[in-house]
């Protein structure tokens, strides 16, 4: 593997779980226009409203990174993938926009046509997003997006076969994710009958991806429906992430070492000093973003959100995310420091890279020595402090 590799591989792991997490966002959405009339679907479609409302924000997260890295590592690819296939991606963005604000919306709802309104808005815009990025993936993988500011057609590079097809996939696939996930967030709230209903959904819309889907995913996919079947859903969840992830590694794989036609990855990639400033910028923050992003889904998978106690009164939000990001924060921080500081020194050239990872090194002493401190302190007093005899009282 060589440096020029490497922000491919952090752009192909964060769309990975742009599309196994704001996919299942996605369909949830989606899920709210096929939930069914009546009672029952109207519980999905509730179900579906409180079941994403912690981390769909945090979701989008994966999709910045991506666009980041791509445009700071591979500039001239980036900016003819935007260019060509700009009418996609600012479909996309729409729909992201109008999602986020359907949903923020629906809170405020006063009749029940106005929560179908919002309802059928949200639902629209979560099938209308999904196909269109999976649209311009089809143009990428299919070659018609050539090298150059708006180089290829405007319509053909992503209204194909192709690009239909791989759309379509986004689409059902998000839709058998989120089934998946809500089903399993069902039976975590004892929702026997919910769980049933999605149960169904979760079967359907994996039958249909995988009719459709990518051969690098049949395994992983047919095992999640396996679970799904037998009702394990908590594992299912796993393997249905597994089987999406799986159809992207396929992509990356089969169009390694070209980036675009005529353009290899080697060619499309930044300076030396570019890349490793990035690399380092990305390893110094997942040592900061993972940790919190874990703690948001364990609260979530552990059912944190879904209690409640009007009694109790409430935490202030930033005193709350301190007290959840304490426990070895300074020690997090350290580890960050210490790999940007070696980074910066022995990889870049640059002097002001080099200052950079001295006040990094700086940093990392800093920090470790406060995170350290106390429990050496704790245990040096432990030592010292004179052992009683069994029985003894202090006077």
């Amino acid at each position: 593997m060589h440096l020029f590799e490497l922000p491919l591989i952090f752009a192909l792991v964060g769309l990975a779980l742009y599309t196994v997490l704001a996919g299942a966002d996605f369909g949830a959405g989606a899920w709210r226009l096929l939930a069914g009339r009546g009672s029952a679907g109207e519980r999905i479609r509730d179900h579906a409203h409180h079941s994403m409302g912690p981390v769909w924000e945090a979701n989008h997260v994966w999709l910045i990174f991506v666009l980041t890295v791509v445009w700071t590592a591979y500039p001239a690819a980036f900016g003819s993938i935007a260019s060509t296939l700009s009418i996609p991606l600012f479909i996309a963005a729409v729909g992201i926009i109008f999602r986020g604000a359907a949903y923020a919306l629906r809170a405020g709802t006063r009749s029940r046509s106005e929560l179908r309104a919002i309802d059928t808005a949200l639902a629209l815009s979560s099938i209308l997003t999904p196909f269109a990025l999976g649209a311009a993936v089809g143009g990428i993988a299919s070659r018609r997006v050539p090298v150059g500011n708006a180089a290829g057609h405007l319509f053909s590079s992503w209204l194909n076969p192709t690009s239909a097809l791989i759309g379509a996939l986004a689409v059902v696939a998000a839709a058998y994710l989120a089934a998946v996930y809500l089903a399993a967030d069902a039976v975590r709230l004892h929702e026997t009958e919910l769980a049933r209903r999605l149960r169904g959904r979760a079967l359907g819309s994996g039958l249909a991806a995988g009719a459709i889907c990518l051969i690098a995913s049949i395994l992983a996919g047919v095992c999640a429906l396996a679970l799904v079947w037998r009702g394990r859903f908590e594992l299912a969840r796993y393997s249905a992430a597994l089987a999406v992830a799986a159809v992207i590694a396929g992509w990356a794989l089969a169009q390694r070492p070209t980036f675009l036609p005529g353009l290899t990855i080697e060619q499309a990639a930044a300076p030396h000093d570019t890349l490793i400033a990035l690399v380092v910028a990305v390893v110094a923050g997942a040592a900061i973003v993972f940790p919190s992003l874990a703690l948001l889904f364990r609260l979530l998978l552990h059912g944190a959100f879904d209690r409640t106690d009007d009694r109790a009164e409430p935490t202030p939000p930033a005193r709350a995310l301190l007290a959840a990001s304490a426990p070895g924060l300074l020690g997090r921080v350290a580890g960050g420091c210490l790999i940007a500081g070696i980074g910066l020194l022995t990889a870049a050239e640059a002097g002001w890279a080099h200052a950079a990872g001295v006040l990094c090194l700086a940093g990392f002493i800093v920090s470790g020595f406060i995170a350290v401190a106390p429990a050496e302190l704790a245990a040096a007093g432990a030592e010292d402090r004179p052992a009683r005899a069994p029985g003894s009282d202090e006077r």
